[in-house]
């Protein structure tokens, strides 16, 4: 794993950390502290063996390894606490979530275990006034928690393949999208029944989504297909952009918290572009500094241009 430092996107500063035989799924920023970074990590590129948590923090002298904790199944996402700056949730190949506290150097502190498949994705919500959690799995639901209550509070069915993606709104409370190896985007309602909004868009399996921190109707998509593509939720019928460049399947994208039209990307093609969607060259940088697939990517709310 890498971060760039520096100004702008910042392709300069790179500074790595190895994790022998391990690789990693899912990097997250802590909101607490600056420079502390968690990231969900499988043996084996997570088709056998066992998983670790790592938490790392960067000072003037790199990037050190703070904690880990060791699963016995591939970890594929993290998610830090909104309210408790040393709770981590992970989502594990068992099917389980694993509820961690960064202060003790045993865990996990409870396990969840009711998705019958991988766990591809989990997120804490980060709208005031609710502690939610979301995990997406490949048996094709979603799931409600709320971590202090042992049992997922509610399942959402709908859609029909593996579900790659689960992400909060970080505008409107209990509402959240969802990407799927059926090609759609959906968008949820904690309170509604049944499913929001079901959006065809690629005619690819998608991997990955995120909400722009901006205009609550902006979400973005990456695929199979190596495109990204923008979605305006008042009228899907279309996109908004198209971004185009990657060469491999685009495994995650996320939304800049500084900037309206800034997003990152990354993917199989071992790139992280840096892309502005508001530009008619829409492609700010290509940094290439990583071997192998690369699958995790955060944003700094803290440092303008770490990543």
């Amino acid at each position: 794993m890498g971060t760039a430092g520096g100004g702008g996107t910042g392709g300069t500063g790179v500074r790595a950390l190895r994790l022998p035989g391990l690789h990693g799924y899912a990097v997250e920023f802590s909101p607490y502290w600056p420079g502390r970074v968690a990231c969900a990590a499988a043996q084996y590129y997570g088709i056998a063996g066992c998983g670790t948590l790592a938490v790392l923090e960067q000072n003037e002298a790199g990037i050190v390894l703070l904690r880990s904790f060791d699963w016995n199944d591939g970890l594929f996402d993290v998610t830090w606490s909104e309210n408790n700056e040393h709770i981590l949730i992970t989502s594990s190949g068992d099917g389980s979530l694993q509820i961690w506290d960064t202060a003790k150097t045993k865990g996990p502190l409870q396990v969840y275990k009711e998705h019958t498949q991988e766990v591809y994705s989990v997120d804490w919500s980060q709208t005031r006034g609710e502690q939610l959690v979301v995990s997406g799995s490949w048996d094709q639901t979603a799931k409600l928690w709320d971590p202090a209550v042992g049992k997922s509070l509610r399942t959402f069915k709908g859609h029909e393949g593996v579900i790659y993606s689960t992400i909060w709104s970080p505008h409107i409370p209990g509402c959240f999208a969802s990407a799927s190896g059926d090609q759609t985007l959906r968008v949820w309602d904690v309170k509604a029944p049944g499913v929001k909004l079901v959006i065809p868009a690629h005619q690819a399996e998608i991997l990955s989504c995120d909400w722009c921190k901006y205009d609550e109707n902006l979400l973005v998509t990456g695929a199979v297909d190596c495109s990204l593509k923008g979605w305006d939720l008042r009228n899907v019928r279309q996109p908004v952009f198209i971004l185009l460049g990657h060469t491999y399947a685009i495994r995650r994208v996320k939304f800049s918290p500084f900037h309206a039209t800034l997003l990152a990307s990354c993917s199989y093609d071992f790139t992280v572009r840096f892309w502005d969607f508001s530009k008619p060259n829409p492609l700010l940088e290509a940094v290439e500094h990583h071997t192998e697939f690369t699958c995790g990517l955060d944003l700094s709310l803290h440092n303008r241009g770490q990543v």
